[in-house]
């Protein structure tokens, strides 16, 4: 006879799965995932035979320079805008309208235009006034297409990551202010002690992809003469009228995001590390 006990065990668990049948929605996802294997295979294939060919030996080391300055470009960008966009968070936040407009401005002129147009603008538009810019002591910044593509992403990405940091600060409760403040702390050291802490583990995720976007972006700056990773392809192609060449800028812009990511997965987890029970 059961006891009330082994009863009462039996009653919370959970109730067996039922039978999957083959309906028209999994044949589709498994027909899908056979297609994405065969394509993935074949590109295996086809970078295997291709690594010992006259054109990966040749060009190989130019992807690798490329490589390094589509780095160097992200990184700074990222830094920079990193620390442009938190005067204009706390601007976008102020009691006080002027400095709500203006920042509501700079963020709505950089999320709202093309990246390509901005590039444009600054690096070709600035030549319009290069008497005044020489008068000043600035024309040789932005002359220079390496230094300008920075200044253009670094502004391009500060307007989305305030954005993102704006939100995160929202969403950290009313409580965290009231109760610091009550403890007669200062509005600096409550913001940066205790409300951006928090509000960066919400936006982790967010800048995470922002960073993807940026890095998948800065392609552009091949336009300008950036010898980037694209940079570097589109002379390869040049050469060479290959099409392999593309397909090597590919695998290596799909290897940035990969590493990114995963890299973006063990920070967070770290830096969460005291949430998970």
């Amino acid at each position: 006879m059961s006891t009330p006990s082994s009863n009462s065990k039996s009653a919370l668990l959970p109730p067996p799965p039922g039978a999957r049948t083959w309906g028209k929605t999994r044949i589709l996802g498994h027909v899908l995932m056979a297609l994405w294997a065969i394509a993935g295979a074949s590109l295996l294939y086809y970078l295997s035979i291709n690594v010992a060919s006259p054109f990966f030996q040749k060009y190989w080391p130019k992807y690798i320079d490329g490589f390094l300055v589509t780095l160097e470009i992200v990184g700074l960008s990222i830094l920079i805008g990193g620390v442009i966009s938190v005067p204009i968070a706390a601007a976008r936040s102020s009691k006080f309208a002027l400095l709500r407009k203006l920042a509501y401005g700079y963020v709505y002129f950089f999320r709202g235009t093309p990246l390509l147009a901005q590039t444009y603008l600054f690096y070709y538009g600035m030549g319009s006034f290069s008497e005044h810019l020489e008068t000043v002591g600035v024309w040789w910044f932005f002359r220079d297409a390496f230094y300008c593509v920075v200044f253009t992403f670094s502004l391009n990405t500060s307007a989305y990551q305030a954005e993102i940091l704006r939100g995160a600060i929202e969403n950290v409760p009313k409580g965290q202010w009231e109760g610091a403040e009550a403890l007669g702390l200062s509005k600096p050291v409550i913001f940066f002690k205790i409300i951006l802490p928090q509000a960066m583990m919400v936006a982790l995720r967010p800048y995470g992809n922002e960073i993807i976007l940026l890095l998948k972006g800065s392609a552009i700056a091949a336009i300008i003469t950036i010898f980037d990773i694209m940079g570097e392809t589109r002379r390869a192609y040049s050469r060479s009228y290959d099409f392999q060449a593309y397909i090597w800028a590919a695998v290596l812009y799909l290897f940035l995001v990969e590493m990114l990511r995963r890299l973006w997965d063990k920070f967070e987890t770290r830096l969460t590390r005291h949430l998970i029970r």
